[in-house]
């Protein structure tokens, strides 16, 4: 009875209009509601949790000020937008959230007119706005603009050149900073909470102004006495208030208020809305608030894995738990794939690489490991522990992260920077002139390559292969196993200059005795080879070949032999040596994770056509797919075991006369 009652409120929202006729107590209540119905969903699909239950009363006060989709509401890094999503039209579709076919876990602009700009990066909603809101003006709009960014992504360099940006312009950005991270000292919290609320008020503006003209009036004596009472008043609140930043950049200031009393919120936003100049509303959140286990850990409920139940999986949430801190199937772990094998019997290329950095590290003290802000993410837990002055967590900063590691290389260490794959395409600048233009020995570990579950297109990992093999003597390796995880590593680590290792989000395939032979550069390895000879050849490099290895199971069963080909290096390639390999057989399929305008499978594939062979390159196609599983996006790029057996099958034996020439996949 009680939760029909509790169910009532959402089931009569259908757009953020319909909150503005709510009493306090009635949205605090429906703040409960969303956050059982995001633990449901998160419980049966995965997804972002701790981050998206600390904004819920946020979310609900910014959507009674403020009228979206005429005014904006731009959400940093955009992993915190579910309340957002379920208020503004899509409850409905909110149970297929990050499933093939349905809602992305991150804003996205086809998808709903609510959402103002995509996000997936961090860092980016200042920039984004402020463009808005320049927008707005040429245009005659009088919408607001509000950006929405947490403490951590105002780490990165990019928000502090946007707001110095915005304090110039003057426009009337409103820049929430959700800080969740408790970094405000007591002993101010409470005077500044007042006082700095009162500086954004209207009545404060226009006596501010009144004072300001009366002192600008004074013939003479004013213009010059009007600058030290500006000093005079930056010097009293850089004395009482954690301000000066902001106010230095041209912002009024308001905060630190508590961010779940939604009353107070909506307050402090109106008043915000009001005054038409640049203002930063600073509040205070609690990660994973209303979850028990997410409150008490929210690092560990940042990202959580679906329930292992096939039905659970089968059928995602459609109604809200009972409990928001009632969700016994919930993993604290980043989702893996397949999601029934267990994480301990088949250990990620994460894990991998943080056993193999570790191992190395023990053997080798200049061995240190640089991350932005991802040292959990990136598997570097162990060696945090282990060496926890080795081991360098700069923020949201990619950018610096790799010249950092750049002057620690120069001054004599083997630094190891540990970053998701579509994170790097930040830094694309720092690696190639502070890196790989000094020869430094940098190794790079590129996280996510290749397809990534779930997260959609801002998180997809294809783009590395084409983006750095074109940077001077940077060599990219691509493991297919744990233990080649741990001997790319070895070998780049031996290296004189930049390497770069880019492994998948899944779980590590089985050993086979072909990863155990030793790295040579450029050179790959027979996977599987017929004695006899066989007429088709698969190459594929990091977790395809273990895709190629069943393809050719697939193809055996169908009576066409086909080897198995490991490049182990995307850079170098002998692609003479490989020419001369691939004449032996009769058809050739080349597979990369990765897109395929402008990658290694498309020169291999023109290296190796000629006399009647049949040769096909396959990749991603430039666009980046939507959310889905791993293997569906596979499967999509035809990439598959089942694809990838149906194309050499198709090439081997084809039905009209003539010989297939190169092609393209996905």
């Amino acid at each position: 009875m009680v939760h029909s009652l509790v169910m009532s409120i959402l089931e009569r929202i259908s757009g953020p209009s319909d909150l503005r006729g709510l009493s306090v107590a009635e949205l605090h209540r429906l703040s409960g509601e969303l956050r059982s119905l995001i633990v449901a969903t998160v419980t049966a699909n995965g997804g972002h949790l701790a981050s998206n239950l600390g904004v819920v009363d946020l979310t609900l006060a910014l959507h009674c000020v403020f009228s979206t989709p005429e005014d904006a509401i731009v959400w940093d890094v955009g992993h915190q937008c579910y309340a957002h999503k379920i208020l503004t039209g899509r409850r409905d579709r909110f149970a297929r959230l990050r499933r093939s076919g349905g809602l992305s876990g991150f804003p996205k602009r086809s998808e709903s007119r609510h959402d103002a700009f995509g996000a997936g990066h961090a860092s980016t909603s200042i920039s984004a706005a402020l463009g808005l809101l320049a927008a707005n003006k040429r245009l005659g709009s009088a919408g607001s603009v509000v950006a929405v960014i947490g403490d951590g992504a105002l780490t990165g360099g990019m928000a502090y050149e946007a707001m110095s940006h915005a304090g110039q312009l003057g426009l009337p950005l409103i820049i929430v900073l959700n800080d969740n991270a408790m970094s405000i000292s007591r002993n101010v919290g409470a005077v500044s909470s007042y006082l700095s609320r009162l500086s954004a008020t209207t009545r404060y503006q226009r006596l501010r102004r009144l004072i300001d003209r009366v002192i600008l009036g004074v013939p003479w004596f004013g213009p010059r006495v009007h600058p030290l009472v500006l000093r005079l008043k930056r010097a009293v609140k850089a004395v009482f208030f954690k301000e000066n930043l902001f106010a230095d950049l041209g912002f009024e200031y308001a905060g630190p208020i508590d961010g779940h009393n939604i009353q107070l919120l909506r307050e402090v936003l109106g008043e915000a809305r009001a005054i038409h100049k640049p203002v930063v509303v600073h509040v205070i959140t609690k990660k994973g608030k209303g979850h028990v286990a997410a409150e008490a850990n929210p690092s560990a409920f940042h990202g959580v894995s679906p329930a292992s139940s096939p039905a659970m999986q089968s059928s995602p949430a459609s109604s809200p738990a009972s409990s928001p801190a009632s969700s016994p199937a919930m993993q604290s772990s980043d989702p893996l794939d397949p999601p029934d094998q267990p994480a301990a019997k088949r250990p990620t290329f994460t894990e991998a690489f943080g056993q193999a950095l570790l191992a190395a590290a023990s053997g080798d003290d200049r061995v240190v490991a640089v991350t932005a802000a991802m040292s959990s993410g990136t598997g570097l837990d162990g060696f945090q522990r282990a060496f926890p002055e080795r081991c360098f967590d700069v923020g949201i900063a990619e950018e610096h992260a790799v010249t950092f590691a750049a002057g620690m290389a120069a001054g004599g260490l083997r630094p190891v920077v540990a970053i998701y794959a579509t994170f790097m395409q930040r830094a694309f600048d720092q690696v190639h002139h502070d890196v790989a233009l000094q020869g430094l020995p940098v190794v790079f570990a590129l996280d996510r390559a290749g397809a990534v579950p779930d997260d959609g297109e801002t998180h997809q990992g294809i783009y590395d292969i084409q983006a750095y093999r074109a940077v001077p003597g940077l060599s990219i390796l691509a493991p297919a196993s744990s233990g080649e995880v741990g001997q790319a590593l070895r070998w780049a680590l031996a290296h004189d200059g930049p390497t770069m290792i880019r492994y998948p989000k899944a779980a590590c395939p089985p050993e086979r005795p072909a990863y155990a032979e030793p790295y040579v550069a450029g050179r790959g390895v027979y996977v599987r080879k017929a004695e006899a000879g066989a007429e088709a050849l698969f190459v594929a490099s990091g977790a395809l070949v273990d895709e190629a290895l069943a393809a050719a199971d697939a193809c055996a069963a169908s009576g066409l032999a086909a080897d198995v080909y490991h490049l182990r290096f995307l850079k170098p390639v002998d692609s003479s040596a490989f020419a001369a390999m691939a004449a032996r057989y009769r058809c050739v399929v080349i597979a990369e994770e990765g897109v395929l305008t402008g990658s290694v499978a498309s020169d291999l594939a023109a290296a190796a056509a000629g006399d009647g062979r049949a040769v096909v390159a396959l990749g991603f196609d430039e666009k980046p797919l939507a959310q889905a599983r791993r293997d569906e996006l596979l499967a999509a790029a035809g990439l598959s075991a089942d694809a990838l057996a149906a194309t050499a099958i198709a090439l081997a034996r084809p039905t009209d006369s003539g010989a297939l020439a190169i092609g393209t996949g996905s």
